[in-house]
């Protein structure tokens, strides 16, 4: 019976003694994810510090930074409970950093999911596994918890803070709806040559930006379309107005559609950019620019229409990085146009000037986990109209029109068309 008890005994000794060195084994695996934690998160926290374009993604860096010294304080913690036994709550403290770190690491693996660096994936799925490991292994160990209501305090508003940055960031941001810049357009009185061959329509274009987010101008353009609008004698019929809609359906306006009116389409007068590409509109900004349009006396139109339009992009979803022609910046020289826009069956009817950019993402994050934007602007016109178009791409694949408008915060904001009818100053002559 006692060679029994003592065999039971010793087992239970070999059993206790396995299982410290495994405790002990699994204890040493946790300080290289807090330190690669305390690393990666710190890193990230102070590029986000210094490049982030939103209050908000300081915010966030701030905090990443806050997360790498609680990683870093944890290590310290379990190197101390293991060697010096200084702290009575050291274990505490590691289990309360592995799982702010665990936390951390899984918000930014759902951060990053879709992102185009593997590396980053793949460093934050070890991370957070690795994290989620330390906190099962410490829990395991019976940690002593000296004022569980004051720590679950803790625990709560940890959780409530984290999730309510990364749902302010991800979710309300990016639906959040704002008031977009207006443009308006307004024709002065037409001024008469001194020979009275000539006359000048003055045209003052305006953008007014009333919201608190400032922007970046990707392209302006205006144009003046003179138009031929003769009177029926008679109603027109229904087939007519059918073959007006055919007709018009290739130009970039609405089909004019009269019941004696008979519309021609019409002639480009003038087109250019009146605000430099690249310029910033501040917060409750306002812009304006004076054009004059000039035609002979003899004109043979009956009508001038006018038509404004921007399209910008917001400062707190990229910014624009060396904004500059392109190197073929003519597409009858050379410049190359996307596949989308040859497939237009009017594309061979407009020139195209280029211009070309890199986007710079809003965080250090987006920066360093997804591949370099390129974005190009093409500046259209043809003997019918004048238009922008832009293409934001990445390894030649174009990003979405969702991806542009709300990732990137790309806007076009248009005016037109303002109608003047040239019959008073024609009469002049």
């Amino acid at each position: 019976m006692r060679r029994n008890s003592r065999d039971v005994s010793r087992k239970r000794a070999q059993r206790g003694l396995t299982r410290n060195k495994w405790s002990h084994i699994s204890m040493m695996s946790i300080p290289p994810v807090l330190l690669l934690t305390t690393v990666t998160l710190g890193f990230f926290g102070i590029e986000n510090l210094n490049s982030a374009l939103t209050f908000p993604g300081r915010i966030t860096g701030a905090a990443l930074v806050g997360v790498s010294l609680i990683s870093l304080l944890g290590a310290a913690a379990l190197v101390d409970h293991s060697l010096w036994h200084c702290f009575p709550h050291s274990r505490l403290v590691v289990l309360f950093s592995a799982f702010i770190s665990f936390l951390t690491n899984f918000l930014l693996l759902v951060h990053i999911a879709t992102s185009d660096s593997i590396k980053y994936r793949v460093l934050f799925s070890v991370l957070t596994l690795g994290s989620a490991w330390a906190v099962l292994v410490v829990w395991r160990t019976s940690v002593v918890i000296p004022a569980p209501k004051r720590v679950a305090t803790a625990v709560i508003a940890t959780l409530v803070v984290g999730l309510g940055n990364f749902t302010y960031q991800n979710l309300y941001l990016p639906s959040k709806v704002e008031v977009r810049p207006i443009i308006k357009i307004s024709t002065e009185k037409p001024v008469t040559s001194r020979d009275r061959k000539k006359f000048a329509v003055p045209v003052t274009i305006t953008l007014e930006n009333h919201s608190d987010v400032s922007f970046d101008v990707l392209g302006t353009e205006f144009h003046a379309m003179a138009q031929r609008v003769r009177l029926s004698p008679q109603d027109q019929r229904r087939q007519d107005w059918r073959t007006e809609a055919r007709e018009w359906s290739t130009f970039e306006r609405t089909n004019p559609l009269s019941r004696r009116e008979v519309h021609q389409p019409g002639d480009l007068m003038e087109a250019q950019p009146w605000i430099r590409y690249g310029d910033p509109i501040g917060a409750h900004d306002t812009v304006a620019a004076r054009i004059v349009v000039q035609l002979p006396m003899d004109t043979p139109y009956d009508q001038l229409a006018f038509y404004a339009s921007a399209h910008i992009t917001r400062k707190d979803r990229a910014s624009l990085d060396k904004f500059h022609p392109a190197t073929k910046e003519f597409s009858w020289l050379g410049g190359k146009l996307p596949d989308w826009m040859k497939t237009q069956k009017d594309y061979k009817n407009y020139d195209s000037i280029i211009y070309e950019a890199d986007l710079k993402e809003s965080n250090a994050i987006d920066a360093h986990t997804r591949d370099l934007r390129h974005l190009t602007v093409y500046w259209r016109f043809s003997l019918h109209g004048a238009d922008i178009r832009e293409a934001i791409t990445a390894h030649g694949k174009d990003e979405s029109a969702k991806s542009t408008e709300d990732r990137y915060g790309i806007r076009v904001v248009e005016a037109g068309p303002v109608e003047l009818t040239l019959w008073d100053i024609k009469s002049q002559k």
